[in-house]
């Protein structure tokens, strides 16, 4: 099953609702609409229906965490599909989901060796073969597919990540590599935004990425269980930029498997349902190893064998902060 999230006109502005699509019919369905109306078929009351439909498709994190009930109510809600379908071109795409976290990981060998081989001219630290590290993003910044995504003013290096988003559907704390999979409820398209020549001047200060990351997430266009995907091991992607095709890509050369990944993010602080683990850039899924990056207005196209095409356009105009720092004295000598 795909699931994701669509925006619609209600009474009181935008409601988000939890929809399964169906590409190859062009439609998508409403699902608190069709579980209320399979209730009622059921011989439900309208009010004790719709109640029970909106507590369980009222939020795709919450729906997650219910477990086993939540697919299976799923399932039933597509006895009255017809009923509660809208055309998928005619719908307003939000992140696949809204993840209580988001970790960024770095798992690919190909994209480590173009990365810093053919852009950073070095070799990269130890470290990222010695465990499978990862950075937290936040979610207040989350886009989904179609949505325009902003180019701030403060970088000339906008850039792009294809990776594959493993969403957490059951919680787990020090998990294994045996067992860690097993905590997956299915897979989506991640774009890990960068602001290339912004990470360069974030990365001395020694706490992570900042704007050169949190400005801009895609989630979508929607998640795809693992019911229908039964090894991502070799799985295909596309870039493509305004139409023409920028790179191909697989799932393949691992320094760490998604096993082993989500094992490590659960590690003491543990993991949670809805969570989001991106599994680092596929190789050359990203334009900094191409030396290309994305210019005003452009229009990107992620596409990922199994889930779909996660597709956003770039803002015709760059966006200026309110206010920006300036650099303080510098107390101390330099050699």
């Amino acid at each position: 099953m795909k699931l994701g999230r669509i925006a619609i006109d209600g009474p009181d502005g935008e409601e988000i609702r939890v929809v399964a699509a169906e590409p190859e019919h062009d439609r998508v369905i409403d699902l608190k609409r069709a579980y209320a109306l399979s209730l009622q078929k059921g011989g439900a009351t309208v009010e004790g229906a719709r109640h029970l439909a909106h507590a369980t498709f009222r939020d795709l994190t919450q729906g997650i965490s219910a477990g086993d009930f939540f697919l299976d109510a799923a399932h039933r809600a597509l006895d009255a599909a017809d009923d509660a379908a809208l055309a998928i071109a005619d719908v307003s795409w939000r992140a696949a989901i809204k993840p209580p976290v988001i970790r960024d990981s770095l798992t690919f060998n190909g994209h480590i060796k173009n990365f810093f081989g053919n852009v950073m001219k070095t070799i990269p630290t130890r470290a990222v073969y010695e465990r499978p590290g990862y950075f937290k993003g936040t979610t207040s910044t989350i886009y989904g597919h179609d949505e325009t995504i902003p180019y701030p003013d403060f970088t000339e290096q906008l850039d792009y990540e294809l990776e594959i988003g493993y969403v957490v559907g059951k919680p787990g704390r020090s998990l294994t590599p045996e067992n860690s999979w097993s905590h997956v409820f299915g897979i989506t398209i991640f774009n890990d935004w960068s602001l290339r020549d912004v990470q360069k001047l974030e990365s001395p200060i020694g706490m992570g990425a900042q704007h050169s990351k949190d400005f801009a997430y895609g989630i979508g266009p929607w998640i795809t269980t693992l019911d229908e995907i039964p090894s991502i091991i070799g799985l295909t992607g596309q870039v493509r930029v305004n139409g023409e095709v920028w790179s191909n890509t697989k799932v393949e050369d691992f320094i760490w498997t998604p096993e082993e990944t989500i094992a490590y993010a659960s590690v003491l602080n543990g993991i949670q349902p809805g969570d989001l683990i991106g599994s680092g850039t596929m190789a050359f899924g990203a334009g900094v190893e191409l030396g290309r990056f994305l210019q005003p207005g452009d229009t990107l196209e992620l596409e990922l064998e199994g889930v779909g095409t996660l597709r956003n356009r770039i803002a015709a105009e760059k966006e200026s902060p309110a206010w920006w720092p300036t650099p303080q004295p510098f107390p101390f000598e330099e050699n």
